[in-house]
Protein backbone atom coordinates (compact mmCIF):
# COMPACT_ATOMS: atom_id res chain seq x y z
CA UNK A 1 0.00 0.00 0.00
CA UNK A 2 1.44 3.38 -1.04
CA UNK A 3 2.05 6.15 1.45
CA UNK A 4 -0.65 8.33 -0.15
CA UNK A 5 -3.23 5.56 0.04
CA UNK A 6 -2.20 4.83 3.64
CA UNK A 7 -2.59 8.50 4.55
CA UNK A 8 -6.09 8.61 3.03
CA UNK A 9 -7.02 5.45 4.94
CA UNK A 10 -5.79 6.83 8.27
CA UNK A 11 -7.49 10.18 7.65
CA UNK A 12 -10.79 8.42 6.90
CA UNK A 13 -10.44 6.23 9.98
CA UNK A 14 -9.81 9.06 12.43
CA UNK A 15 -12.33 11.39 10.78
CA UNK A 16 -14.94 8.65 11.29
CA UNK A 17 -13.91 8.28 14.93
CA UNK A 18 -14.20 12.05 15.42
CA UNK A 19 -17.69 12.13 13.90
CA UNK A 20 -19.11 9.20 15.89
CA UNK A 21 -20.95 11.34 18.50
CA UNK A 22 -22.39 13.51 15.72
CA UNK A 23 -23.96 10.58 13.85
CA UNK A 24 -25.68 9.30 16.99
CA UNK A 25 -23.68 6.15 17.82
CA UNK A 26 -23.62 5.30 21.55
CA UNK A 27 -20.25 6.77 22.67
CA UNK A 28 -19.61 4.30 25.53
CA UNK A 29 -19.85 1.39 23.09
CA UNK A 30 -17.35 3.04 20.73
CA UNK A 31 -15.01 3.84 23.63
CA UNK A 32 -15.06 0.17 24.64
CA UNK A 33 -14.28 -0.77 21.03
CA UNK A 34 -11.38 1.71 20.96
CA UNK A 35 -9.97 0.21 24.19
CA UNK A 36 -9.94 -3.25 22.66
CA UNK A 37 -8.63 -1.85 19.37
CA UNK A 38 -5.66 -0.39 21.25
CA UNK A 39 -5.24 -3.72 23.06
CA UNK A 40 -5.19 -5.53 19.70
CA UNK A 41 -2.72 -3.02 18.21
CA UNK A 42 -0.42 -3.56 21.20
CA UNK A 43 -0.64 -7.33 20.76
CA UNK A 44 -0.02 -6.98 17.03
CA UNK A 45 3.21 -5.09 17.73
CA UNK A 46 4.45 -8.30 19.34
CA UNK A 47 3.07 -11.02 17.08
CA UNK A 48 2.71 -9.17 13.78
CA UNK A 49 6.03 -7.33 13.75
CA UNK A 50 8.23 -9.39 16.09
CA UNK A 51 6.83 -12.89 15.56
CA UNK A 52 6.20 -13.65 19.25
CA UNK A 53 2.88 -15.29 20.12
CA UNK A 54 1.77 -14.49 23.68
CA UNK A 55 -1.16 -16.34 25.22
CA UNK A 56 -1.00 -14.19 28.34
CA UNK A 57 -1.60 -10.63 27.20
CA UNK A 58 -4.77 -10.36 29.27
CA UNK A 59 -2.50 -10.23 32.35
CA UNK A 60 -1.19 -6.79 31.31
CA UNK A 61 -4.61 -5.53 30.26
CA UNK A 62 -6.31 -6.71 33.47
CA UNK A 63 -3.52 -5.84 35.90
CA UNK A 64 -3.39 -2.28 34.55
CA UNK A 65 -7.19 -2.05 34.74
CA UNK A 66 -7.06 -2.91 38.46
CA UNK A 67 -3.98 -0.78 39.14
CA UNK A 68 -5.44 2.34 37.53
CA UNK A 69 -8.85 1.79 39.14
CA UNK A 70 -7.36 1.30 42.61
CA UNK A 71 -5.07 4.31 42.22
CA UNK A 72 -7.94 6.59 41.20
CA UNK A 73 -10.57 5.25 43.61
CA UNK A 74 -8.58 4.50 46.79
CA UNK A 75 -5.45 6.63 46.51
CA UNK A 76 -7.20 9.58 44.85
CA UNK A 77 -4.83 9.84 41.89
CA UNK A 78 -5.90 12.31 39.17
CA UNK A 79 -7.13 10.51 36.06
CA UNK A 80 -4.04 11.22 33.87
CA UNK A 81 -1.73 9.99 36.65
CA UNK A 82 -3.95 6.95 37.23
CA UNK A 83 -3.77 6.07 33.52
CA UNK A 84 0.02 6.43 33.54
CA UNK A 85 0.20 4.31 36.69
CA UNK A 86 -1.85 1.57 35.03
CA UNK A 87 0.35 1.73 31.93
CA UNK A 88 3.47 1.50 34.08
CA UNK A 89 2.01 -1.49 35.95
CA UNK A 90 1.41 -3.26 32.64
CA UNK A 91 4.92 -2.50 31.41
CA UNK A 92 6.50 -3.65 34.72
CA UNK A 93 4.56 -6.91 34.60
CA UNK A 94 5.62 -7.27 30.97
CA UNK A 95 9.25 -6.89 32.00
CA UNK A 96 8.85 -9.72 34.52
CA UNK A 97 7.12 -11.95 31.94
CA UNK A 98 9.71 -11.09 29.33
CA UNK A 99 12.71 -11.86 31.52
CA UNK A 100 11.25 -15.30 32.20
CA UNK A 101 9.95 -16.19 28.73
CA UNK A 102 11.98 -14.31 26.14
CA UNK A 103 14.72 -16.92 25.76
CA UNK A 104 12.17 -19.48 24.60
CA UNK A 105 10.61 -19.66 21.17
CA UNK A 106 7.44 -20.88 19.51
CA UNK A 107 4.96 -22.89 21.54
CA UNK A 108 7.25 -22.88 24.59
CA UNK A 109 7.18 -19.08 24.71
CA UNK A 110 3.40 -19.07 24.30
CA UNK A 111 2.86 -21.66 27.04
CA UNK A 112 5.12 -19.81 29.50
CA UNK A 113 3.17 -16.57 28.98
CA UNK A 114 -0.11 -18.46 29.46
CA UNK A 115 1.11 -20.08 32.68
CA UNK A 116 2.35 -16.76 34.07
CA UNK A 117 -0.93 -15.07 33.16
CA UNK A 118 -2.90 -17.77 34.98
CA UNK A 119 -0.74 -17.19 38.06
CA UNK A 120 -1.56 -13.47 37.90
CA UNK A 121 -5.26 -14.30 37.55
CA UNK A 122 -5.32 -16.41 40.73
CA UNK A 123 -3.30 -13.79 42.63
CA UNK A 124 -5.86 -11.14 41.73
CA UNK A 125 -8.70 -13.52 42.55
CA UNK A 126 -7.49 -13.77 46.16
CA UNK A 127 -5.95 -10.29 46.65
CA UNK A 128 -7.94 -8.12 49.10
CA UNK A 129 -7.78 -4.92 47.01
CA UNK A 130 -9.37 -6.42 43.87
CA UNK A 131 -12.81 -7.21 45.28
CA UNK A 132 -12.51 -10.87 44.33
CA UNK A 133 -15.28 -12.14 42.06
CA UNK A 134 -17.20 -8.86 42.51
CA UNK A 135 -14.39 -6.87 40.92
CA UNK A 136 -13.34 -3.30 41.58
CA UNK A 137 -16.47 -1.16 41.31
CA UNK A 138 -17.37 2.56 41.22
CA UNK A 139 -14.09 3.88 39.85
CA UNK A 140 -14.48 7.68 39.39
CA UNK A 141 -13.84 9.23 35.99
CA UNK A 142 -12.47 12.45 37.45
CA UNK A 143 -11.11 15.06 35.07
CA UNK A 144 -8.39 15.13 32.42
CA UNK A 145 -6.31 18.32 32.16
CA UNK A 146 -9.28 20.38 33.29
CA UNK A 147 -11.87 18.50 31.19
CA UNK A 148 -14.73 17.08 33.27
CA UNK A 149 -15.07 13.43 32.26
CA UNK A 150 -18.53 12.94 33.76
CA UNK A 151 -19.88 13.77 30.29
CA UNK A 152 -19.74 10.79 27.91
CA UNK A 153 -18.97 13.10 24.97
CA UNK A 154 -16.05 14.79 26.75
CA UNK A 155 -14.67 11.42 27.82
CA UNK A 156 -15.11 10.08 24.29
CA UNK A 157 -12.89 12.73 22.75
CA UNK A 158 -10.24 12.22 25.43
CA UNK A 159 -10.26 8.47 24.76
CA UNK A 160 -10.16 9.08 21.00
CA UNK A 161 -7.17 11.41 21.42
CA UNK A 162 -5.32 8.87 23.59
CA UNK A 163 -6.07 6.13 21.07
CA UNK A 164 -4.81 8.27 18.17
CA UNK A 165 -1.61 9.14 20.07
CA UNK A 166 -0.96 5.48 20.90
CA UNK A 167 -1.68 4.39 17.33
CA UNK A 168 0.77 6.89 15.82
CA UNK A 169 3.34 5.92 18.42
CA UNK A 170 3.02 2.31 17.24
CA UNK A 171 3.21 3.53 13.63
CA UNK A 172 6.43 5.40 14.43
CA UNK A 173 7.93 2.38 16.21
CA UNK A 174 7.12 0.04 13.32
CA UNK A 175 8.67 2.37 10.72
CA UNK A 176 11.77 3.20 12.79
CA UNK A 177 15.15 1.40 12.55
CA UNK A 178 14.12 -0.43 15.73
CA UNK A 179 10.98 -1.64 13.97
CA UNK A 180 13.00 -2.82 10.98
CA UNK A 181 15.15 -4.93 13.31
CA UNK A 182 11.98 -6.43 14.81
CA UNK A 183 10.80 -7.39 11.33
CA UNK A 184 14.19 -8.92 10.60
CA UNK A 185 13.89 -11.00 13.77
CA UNK A 186 10.41 -12.10 12.73
CA UNK A 187 11.57 -13.13 9.26
CA UNK A 188 14.88 -14.80 10.14
CA UNK A 189 16.13 -14.66 13.71
CA UNK A 190 19.40 -16.62 13.11
CA UNK A 191 20.34 -14.15 10.36
CA UNK A 192 19.63 -11.19 12.66
CA UNK A 193 21.92 -12.76 15.25
CA UNK A 194 24.63 -13.30 12.62
CA UNK A 195 24.43 -9.58 11.72
CA UNK A 196 25.38 -8.73 15.30
CA UNK A 197 22.03 -7.73 16.79
CA UNK A 198 21.35 -8.63 20.42
CA UNK A 199 18.07 -10.29 19.55
CA UNK A 200 16.93 -11.01 23.11
CA UNK A 201 17.21 -7.33 24.05
CA UNK A 202 15.15 -6.25 21.05
CA UNK A 203 12.49 -8.87 21.79
CA UNK A 204 12.37 -7.91 25.46
CA UNK A 205 11.93 -4.22 24.63
CA UNK A 206 9.18 -5.07 22.12
CA UNK A 207 7.49 -7.22 24.77
CA UNK A 208 7.61 -4.43 27.37
CA UNK A 209 6.30 -1.85 24.87
CA UNK A 210 3.45 -4.17 23.91
CA UNK A 211 2.63 -4.85 27.57
CA UNK A 212 2.68 -1.13 28.43
CA UNK A 213 0.31 -0.26 25.57
CA UNK A 214 -1.97 -3.15 26.54
CA UNK A 215 -1.87 -1.75 30.07
CA UNK A 216 -2.91 1.68 28.79
CA UNK A 217 -5.87 0.04 27.04
CA UNK A 218 -6.91 -1.68 30.28
CA UNK A 219 -6.55 1.53 32.31
CA UNK A 220 -8.70 3.47 29.81
CA UNK A 221 -11.30 0.70 29.86
CA UNK A 222 -11.62 0.98 33.64
CA UNK A 223 -12.03 4.76 33.36
CA UNK A 224 -14.74 4.40 30.70
CA UNK A 225 -16.80 1.66 32.33
CA UNK A 226 -16.04 2.50 35.98
CA UNK A 227 -15.03 -1.03 36.99
CA UNK A 228 -12.43 -3.76 36.54
CA UNK A 229 -13.31 -7.45 36.78
CA UNK A 230 -11.54 -10.78 36.72
CA UNK A 231 -12.74 -11.26 33.14
CA UNK A 232 -10.13 -8.69 32.12
CA UNK A 233 -7.45 -11.14 33.33
CA UNK A 234 -9.02 -14.35 32.05
CA UNK A 235 -7.35 -16.47 29.37
CA UNK A 236 -10.41 -16.01 27.15
CA UNK A 237 -9.55 -12.29 26.94
CA UNK A 238 -6.10 -13.26 25.62
CA UNK A 239 -7.85 -15.51 23.12
CA UNK A 240 -10.18 -12.68 22.08
CA UNK A 241 -7.32 -10.31 21.28
CA UNK A 242 -5.61 -13.03 19.22
CA UNK A 243 -8.88 -13.47 17.30
CA UNK A 244 -9.22 -9.71 16.74
CA UNK A 245 -5.70 -9.48 15.37
CA UNK A 246 -5.97 -12.49 13.05
CA UNK A 247 -9.40 -11.54 11.70
CA UNK A 248 -8.37 -7.95 11.00
CA UNK A 249 -4.94 -8.74 9.63
CA UNK A 250 -1.82 -9.66 11.55
CA UNK A 251 1.18 -7.53 10.66
CA UNK A 252 -0.95 -4.62 9.42
CA UNK A 253 -1.50 -1.44 11.40
CA UNK A 254 -5.21 -0.98 10.70
CA UNK A 255 -6.17 -4.67 10.78
CA UNK A 256 -6.38 -5.08 14.57
CA UNK A 257 -8.62 -2.01 14.78
CA UNK A 258 -11.08 -3.48 12.28
CA UNK A 259 -10.92 -6.88 13.98
CA UNK A 260 -11.57 -5.38 17.41
CA UNK A 261 -14.55 -3.36 16.17
CA UNK A 262 -16.03 -6.44 14.49
CA UNK A 263 -15.63 -8.72 17.52
CA UNK A 264 -16.84 -6.15 20.08
CA UNK A 265 -19.80 -5.32 17.83
CA UNK A 266 -20.68 -9.00 17.60
CA UNK A 267 -20.50 -9.45 21.35
CA UNK A 268 -22.89 -6.54 21.82
CA UNK A 269 -25.25 -7.05 18.89
CA UNK A 270 -25.62 -10.81 18.37
CA UNK A 271 -28.19 -11.01 21.17
CA UNK A 272 -30.21 -8.15 19.65
CA UNK A 273 -30.05 -9.85 16.26
CA UNK A 274 -31.33 -13.09 17.76
CA UNK A 275 -34.28 -11.31 19.34
CA UNK A 276 -35.13 -9.60 16.03
CA UNK A 277 -34.92 -12.87 14.09
CA UNK A 278 -37.10 -14.62 16.66
CA UNK A 279 -39.70 -11.87 16.23
CA UNK A 280 -39.62 -12.10 12.43
CA UNK A 281 -39.62 -15.87 12.08
CA UNK A 282 -41.44 -16.96 15.22
CA UNK A 283 -38.59 -19.38 16.00
CA UNK A 284 -37.80 -19.01 19.70
CA UNK A 285 -34.41 -20.69 19.44
CA UNK A 286 -33.02 -17.51 17.84
CA UNK A 287 -33.27 -15.93 21.30
CA UNK A 288 -30.41 -18.17 22.43
CA UNK A 289 -27.98 -16.49 20.01
CA UNK A 290 -27.07 -13.99 22.73
CA UNK A 291 -25.68 -16.88 24.77
CA UNK A 292 -23.75 -18.24 21.78
CA UNK A 293 -21.51 -15.30 20.93
CA UNK A 294 -18.37 -17.42 21.17
CA UNK A 295 -19.82 -19.92 18.70
CA UNK A 296 -20.58 -17.14 16.22
CA UNK A 297 -17.14 -15.53 16.61
CA UNK A 298 -15.56 -18.97 16.29
CA UNK A 299 -17.36 -19.53 12.99
CA UNK A 300 -16.18 -16.13 11.76
CA UNK A 301 -12.63 -17.06 12.73
CA UNK A 302 -12.87 -20.32 10.77
CA UNK A 303 -14.22 -18.50 7.71
CA UNK A 304 -11.46 -15.89 7.90
CA UNK A 305 -8.76 -18.54 8.23
CA UNK A 306 -10.13 -20.45 5.23
CA UNK A 307 -11.03 -17.51 2.99
CA UNK A 308 -8.86 -14.63 4.26
CA UNK A 309 -5.53 -16.13 5.31
CA UNK A 310 -3.97 -12.68 5.72
CA UNK A 311 -6.97 -11.22 7.53
CA UNK A 312 -9.40 -8.71 6.07
CA UNK A 313 -6.96 -5.79 5.76
CA UNK A 314 -4.11 -8.06 4.67
CA UNK A 315 -6.21 -9.50 1.85
CA UNK A 316 -7.32 -6.00 0.83
CA UNK A 317 -3.67 -4.89 0.69
CA UNK A 318 -2.73 -7.95 -1.38
CA UNK A 319 -5.63 -7.33 -3.77
CA UNK A 320 -4.67 -3.65 -4.16
CA UNK A 321 -1.04 -4.62 -4.85
CA UNK A 322 -2.17 -7.20 -7.41
CA UNK A 323 -4.40 -4.72 -9.23
CA UNK A 324 -1.62 -2.12 -9.15
CA UNK A 325 0.80 -4.63 -10.68
CA UNK A 326 -1.64 -5.46 -13.48
CA UNK A 327 -2.16 -1.78 -14.30
CA UNK A 328 1.62 -1.27 -14.39
CA UNK A 329 1.90 -4.01 -17.03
Amino acid sequence: MGSQTRFVGYFTLFATIALVPVIGVYPVFVMKALCFALFACAFNLLIGFTGLLSFGHAAFFGAAAYAAGHAMKVWGFPTPVGLLFGMAAGAALGLVFGLVAIRRQGIYFAMITLALAQMVYFIFLQAPFTGGEDGLQSVPRGSFLGIDLSSDIALYYVVAALFAAAFFFIHRVVHSPFGQVLKAIRENEPRAISLGYEVDRFKLLAFVLSAGLAGLAGAIKTTVLGFATLTDLLWTTSGAVILMTLVGGMGTLAGPILGAVLIVSLENKVGDLGTALAGLTGMEWFNSLGESVQIVTGLIFVVCVLAFRRGIVGEADALAASLGGRQAH
